[in-house]
């Protein structure tokens, strides 16, 4: 047997002691006061920024604007139904590579706080869940139910895997330090009561045993077990604590803005309440602040919930939905964090004091054993700006604001005082063409000729498209005998359609009668019109629409959306005739999706009629070509879709999303303010489409003969589509 040498002895030992310092460098902890990152404890700043919401050309420079912002941690939900379209089948490419997404935040030197879910809420579709787990026999979601148990920890567990196969927890040398498991769970957990409690604890338990080496948070969730740590959502969270002593106080969801309907108006919240929010959270002993959204992104494609959530998803973040800087919004939490950071040594080693200056005005002094001081004046009277003394020194402070003095004496920030000019974006034209317009329509008369199948009665929608298509045809036949009198009168029968959402187009006998929508507050409509039938046979064709699914609430996998009745005609001799249960043929999507006219290559056998739009009557459930050129530079870029009505929009074959000029309503007039804290509810844009501009991301396009397709559902004016560029300004 060969001797080991001394030399070979000294060097594995060296050898077990890097490792060893290694390991022990690469831990993340928690007590009190903080998370405790490779044994310092960590005022940390974080940023919601969602991968599948940009592009990958955009992560770098995202990433690198959060953190030039002053952030220290990268957010993002795991998604789940992008990721598994179909039971084991697994699509982690293009837009939705995680792993290089995470990757691009820890070259940046930023850490990562993995929400992986997997119910994330989002005003995603289906809260992200894939469609197929709801047809999962036996299934029952988030409540202690083992079949959907089983899915969760499946894919909970193949996410940690690729995690650590790619060594990206922190305990591993990568940049995450903290995961998610379930998302706001405290309100839907009082509805499933014991069995609510029982899968709360069950997730906690599996989470924990996949043995990451990081904390596990749980947002909204009062019950949190040990060791997992409950955090705060919410415009404010300097009123909860932990529920534990030895639990760090972290807000998972500080809300910068709020997200927008079709047809509602465009939120925003002020920088000076959301930065009197977070300074007022840190003075309550909070250590981790992560606002949702830091870039809110673009919900391509059909992935927007609600329903009825607008394809833009801007949120009023500092990094609007196209990645440029809004001010002054991004350079005042800028210097917010700035100050903060000045203040870490002495906010993670003591506990404060209060010190009342005033009806309405106090300090919270952090003086340490080493002696550091910080102190935050605060002044909480809404409207009266206040003169305090502090430390034999008079200070001025404006209303509803915070200042902070990272050495007792010197202010260094206050929330109130906005020292950046706004920006204001523009949307400037492009010298860009549409050329060679051509247009397909979808033949309704053929409907119920191409149906699938035919049943009695009326089927929820959901249950027959499987979320494949937003678009399901329900259609049936009337007869009228040649000796109704209402044929003789001349007069009008009346239509009532009773929906459970989202929208509907009525064809009678292959002519539009009329259409009917829901909102984001009143899903369920009833469409009632007046209608023409002749002598004979007579098909109605109800053209029922989702836009977008249930992402939230308690049981919302059991949420019916079509047209569920009753039908009924008025105006007959033989008084009401109810259709409901009569035979109905279904088709699922159009035609021109079963084409696949949206291919950028082309089908050959489709009969595009090309010619001039000028004088074009424009006609519903109309697909629109054009080609152009994509224009030089690098701004930002959106398609103008204010002269259409309702559909979906393609370029180069992906999808940009669902587009609507539903015109925004509310009340624009000021800043409404309620109860005990100033509620942001800035509103503007009422009287205009929520929505006009259409991202369209630079790496879709080629420098020549990019393709657009427009699918108009009922009659806009393509001809006047264009493509602008956005810029910002300051003002």
């Amino acid at each position: 047997m060969e001797t080991i040498s001394v030399s070979k002895w000294v060097f594995l030992f060296c050898m077990i002691l890097i490792s060893f310092v290694e390991i022990s460098h690469c831990s993340v902890s928690y007590d009190s006061k903080a998370l405790i990152i490779n044994g310092h404890r960590r005022i940390l700043f974080s940023g919601s920024i969602h991968y599948p919401r940009s592009t990958p050309d955009m992560w770098e420079g995202l990433i690198q604007k959060a953190k030039d912002g002053g952030l220290d941690c990268i957010d993002t939900y795991v998604f789940w139904n992008i990721h598994e379209p179909s039971p084991g089948n697994y699509n982690f490419e293009g837009r939705y590579d995680l792993v290089r997404f995470i990757k691009v935040v820890q070259k940046a030197g930023l850490y990562v706080h993995l929400r992986i879910g997997p119910y994330v809420c989002a005003e995603w579709n289906f809260g992200g869940f894939p469609v197929w787990l709801k047809y999962v026999p036996g299934i029952k979601f988030r409540t202690d139910n083992e079949p959907f148990k089983m899915a969760m920890q499946r894919f909970t567990q193949k996410i940690v895997q690729m995690m650590k196969n790619e060594r990206l927890f922190q305990s591993q040398g990568g940049p995450i330090i903290l995961s998610q498991i379930e998302n706001e769970y405290g309100p839907i957990r009082r509805e499933f009561g014991e069995a609510g409690a029982a899968y709360m604890n069950w997730a906690a338990k599996m989470a924990v045993g996949l043995d990451t080496g990081v904390p596990w948070v749980m947002c909204k969730e009062d019950d949190a077990p040990d060791p997992v740590i409950n955090t705060c959502n919410g415009f404010y969270c300097d009123y909860f604590s932990p529920n534990k002593p030895y639990k760090p106080t972290m807000w998972t969801e500080a809300w910068t803005g709020w997200f927008e309907d079709f047809g509602g108006a465009i939120h925003h919240r002020p920088v000076e309440d959301l930065a009197f929010a977070v300074a007022r959270f840190i003075q309550k002993g909070g250590s981790f602040v992560n606002y949702y959204m830091y870039h809110g992104g673009t919900n391509f494609g059909r992935t927007s919930g609600g329903p009825f959530i607008t394809t833009s998803y801007d949120y009023d973040a500092p990094l609007d939905e196209y990645g440029l800087i809004r001010q002054p919004k991004y350079d005042h939490l800028k210097e917010l964090h700035k100050a903060i950071k000045l203040c870490e040594d002495a906010l993670v080693s003591a506990e404060p004091t209060v010190t009342p200056l005033g009806n309405y005005e106090k300090a919270v002094v952090f003086s340490s054993k080493t002696g550091g001081c910080a102190a935050f004046l605060a002044n909480y009277h809404n409207n009266l700006p206040a003169r305090v003394t502090f430390n034999k020194l008079h200070y001025d402070l404006p209303p509803w604001s915070i200042s902070i003095l990272p050495d007792c004496r010197h202010v260094v920030y206050n929330t109130a005082r906005v020292g950046v000019k706004a920006s204001k974006a523009l949307m400037l034209p492009t010298n860009v063409r549409m050329l060679s317009w051509e247009r397909f329509s979808e033949d309704i008369s053929t409907v119920d000729v191409d149906s699938s199948f035919t049943v009695v009665g009326l089927l929820e929608q959901l249950n027959v498209t499987r979320d494949a298509s937003d678009y399901l045809w329900y259609t049936t036949s009337v007869q009228i005998s040649p000796s109704e009198s209402y044929l003789r009168r001349g007069g009008h029968l009346t239509l009532t359609v009773h929906s459970a959402g989202h929208a509907m187009h009525v064809f009678v006998n292959g002519h539009l009668s009329g259409s009917a929508f829901g909102t984001g507050q009143y899903k369920r409509f009833t469409f009632t019109g007046g209608i023409s039938l002749h002598a004979g046979i007579n098909r109605i064709s109800l053209l029922s629409v989702a836009v977008g699914l249930q992402n939230n609430g308690p049981r919302f996998e059991t949420w019916n959306i079509g047209v569920l009745g009753p039908v009924t005609i008025d105006g007959l001799d033989g008084g009401t005739k109810d259709l409901s249960w009569q035979k109905w043929s279904y088709k699922v999507g159009l035609k021109g999706e079963a084409m696949n006219l949206v291919s950028p290559t082309g089908t050959s056998s489709v009969d595009w009629v090309r010619g001039s739009m000028i004088g074009y009557q424009q006609k519903p459930l109309t697909w629109y070509k054009a080609h152009f050129n994509a224009p030089g530079g690098n701004d930002p870029l959106a398609l103008d879709l204010s002269s259409m009505g309702k559909g979906q929009v393609w370029i180069n074959g992906y999808n940009v999303g669902r587009y609507w000029t539903a015109y925004a309503k509310g009340n624009c007039s000021s800043c409404s303010y309620a109860g005990t804290y100033r509620q942001p509810k800035c509103l503007f844009g009422c009287g205009k489409p929520t929505q006009r501009w259409y991202h369209v991301p630079r790496s879709w396009l080629k420098p020549m003969q990019n393709v657009l397709v427009v699918l108009e559902e009922m009659g806009g004016d393509a001809s006047r589509i264009s493509l602008v560029k956005r810029l910002v300004i300051s003002v």
